[in-house]
């Protein structure tokens, strides 16, 4: 019969084996997760952009970190819309630096065709995460995305649809006066006649609250960049 102290010296040396497994597995797994996340967040901003996907050439991890690091360079702004040398995006902490932006400027053999800024806001029932793209122009919208909510499938969930997204490509959020307007989501169908439909996309039936939510983020979230929209303009976006 084994004494007491072989089966507690055992026991504990089991214990210290399958925490140490438990623990190698945890930490591979971060590290798989993460870099799902961070690859997800980079084909948003490449979709908002303009890049897509085929069935003959669909996208895997490594197409998706070639094309964002041929295609795409990083900068950070200030509030007033000046870039912030030495900061790059995922330098950025929000608890440190409220007031300093990230930027995704899409350039091909050296001409800009395009910016992107992260978007987010609460909706209905989730804080909905995107990318809103815009023109060189800095006046139009180029693309939208959105890669991470909890809305209700059907309704405000239909948020992430291209057919919805779709809307929103060659609408102005800059008026005539060069003024930021944002883009509103209207209930039902915009109507083309009026003043405002460029501005303005279609709803989604049932999903009041969502849009709603959509139309005060989108706004706040722009208007911190409205100091780099006239940077743009002024042919000063890099």
């Amino acid at each position: 019969m084994r004494s007491n102290s072989y089966t507690l010296i055992f026991t504990a040396a089991v214990t210290i084996v399958l925490g140490l497994l438990l623990s190698l597995s945890s930490t591979a797994l971060k590290q798989r997760q993460d870099l799902n996340i961070e690859n997800d967040i980079k084909k948003n901003i490449l979709q908002s952009l303009g890049f897509s996907a085929s069935k003959e050439k669909p996208w895997n991890t490594e197409t998706v970190q070639t094309l964002f690091a041929e295609n795409i360079i990083g900068i950070v702004v200030d509030e007033k819309g000046k870039t912030v040398k030495g900061k790059q995006p995922q330098d950025l902490n929000p608890d440190t630096d409220p007031n300093l932006y990230p930027v995704f400027i899409k350039k091909i053999n050296g001409q800009v065709e395009g910016y992107a800024i992260p978007i987010s806001g609460k909706g209905l029932w989730s804080t909905i995460y995107g990318y809103f793209a815009f023109e060189p122009d800095g006046k139009t919208v180029k693309g939208l995305t959105f890669y991470k909510h909890g809305e209700t499938p059907g309704l405000g969930g239909e948020l992430e649809k291209q057919w919805f997204r779709d809307n929103f490509i060659g609408k102005r959020f800059i008026d005539e006066k060069n003024k930021l307007v944002s883009i509103q989501i209207v209930k039902g169908k915009v109507d083309n006649n009026s003043e405002n439909a460029f501005h303005q996309v279609d709803g989604i039936s049932g999903a009041t609250m969502t849009a709603k939510g959509i139309n005060i983020f989108l706004l706040k979230n722009l208007q911190n960049y409205e100091g780099y929209f006239s940077e743009v303009r002024a042919g000063g976006g890099i």
